[in-house]
């Protein structure tokens, strides 16, 4: 069976590395934020060319914090899109805002600039895009909206890492960049992670005391915060796995590349992509996905599903008032997407097996064998 994803091939490429990381911070016994946090917070900052980079304790904290370091809560709007995580929505309605939605564009699969520019009304605050699948959204476009309507503008760039355009990396383009660091993530912790990236030093200060119980100093708590401080052994993993990333998401460029050439022309790839594409997830569109999905599970290749559901569908969130149909181009892409094996340790025979198990579903030569 080809995994989606194959931590344990990454592992025994930095193992050593990682382990003597760890054994020197258990050693320390700071074990929360501390020196292995502040130098990985010092290196992300650098990496993605920002003055600041705030660990925290997940990528949802990190885009929680950011909307309350930005001032938005109870009757404000966040423009965002419907196919996400269901974190992006989360965060908003933790900050007490209101999500409000508009649609992807069928081309990039991310916010569509002249949706999210008609979706503003006169209680709009903030526009959230998500860099789906590690593809930088329309950043120009919606950085012109923003400063049109003067909207704070943050990057849901959890998929993201790495990604540039311009010589502009992800989370360098809005007010605030959000990033996960969750396992699976190209750049991943052991365990949970997230942090918050940004040129603005009264932004960052603010997301520092949030994330600390609203503390100035100990026991000095200015602001009602929250216990959303990075552990010390992530801080170290990250400062470890993070001089690879490149290396990770130039392999994953391949991998992709080579998809892109060798799947059947039928199917719908995603758009061509360069340095902006971070690669994090390489989705095709299928009409008849799950039973795509079946076949290919028979054929020894694993798949996922990024995401099968738009958040605007989901029960939790019926009370915001959505139907089903307001967002087409979201809809179609929730019911056709399958995502395909995508790791920087996958070897190119896995890479041709997946190419041709693919072709054969689409050819119909993979049929259910009922």
């Amino acid at each position: 069976m080809i995994p989606f994803l194959d931590l344990q091939a990454q592992y025994r490429t930095v193992g050593p590395e990682i382990e003597a990381a760890v054994l020197r911070t258990l050693r320390g016994c700071s074990y929360v934020l501390g020196p292995e946090v502040e130098r990985f917070e010092e290196d992300f900052a650098a990496y993605c060319g920002t003055k600041h980079a705030v660990a925290v304790s997940t990528g949802t904290s990190a885009l929680h914090l950011a909307l309350l370091a930005a001032g938005i809560g109870p009757g404000d709007e966040v423009i965002t899109v419907p196919m996400t995580f269901v974190a992006t929505v989360a965060a908003i309605v933790y900050a007490g805002a209101t999500p409000v939605f508009a649609d992807i564009d069928p081309h990039t699969w991310n916010l569509d600039p002249a949706a999210a520019e008609a979706a503003i009304t006169p209680r709009t605050r903030a526009i959230l895009p998500v860099h789906l699948h590690g593809r930088l959204a329309d950043m120009d476009a919606l950085r012109a909206i923003a400063r049109r309507h003067n909207l704070v503008l943050i990057e849901d760039a959890a998929q993201a890492h790495g990604a540039e355009r311009g010589g502009v990396r992800a989370g360098a383009f809005g007010a605030m960049g959000c990033f996960s660091f969750y396992p699976g993530k190209n750049l991943g912790a052991a365990g949970e992670g997230g942090a918050v990236t940004t040129n603005d030093a009264a932004l960052a200060d603010a997301i520092r005391c949030l994330r600390d119980w609203g503390q100035q100093g100990k026991y000095n708590h200015v602001r009602h915060g929250f216990n959303y401080r990075m552990e010390a052994i992530q801080g170290a993993v990250l400062g470890v796995k993070l001089r690879y990333l490149d290396g990770w998401n130039d392999a994953r460029r391949r991998i992709a590349d080579a998809y892109s050439d060798g799947l059947a022309p039928e199917l719908v790839r995603p758009a061509p992509f360069g340095l902006d594409h971070a690669c994090h997830v390489y989705a095709i569109r299928v009409p008849d996905r799950d039973r795509s999905r079946e076949a290919l599970q028979r054929a020894g290749v694993s798949t996922n599903i990024h995401y099968p559901t738009p958040v605007h569908l989901q029960p939790a969130y019926a009370g915001l008032g959505y139907r089903k149909g307001q967002f087409p181009a979201s809809e179609a892409f929730a019911r056709e997407t399958l995502s395909l094996p995508l790791f920087p340790e996958q070897q190119p025979e896995q890479v041709a097996a997946v190419i041709e198990a693919v072709n054969r579903v689409a050819a119909g030569a993979l049929a259910d064998p009922a």
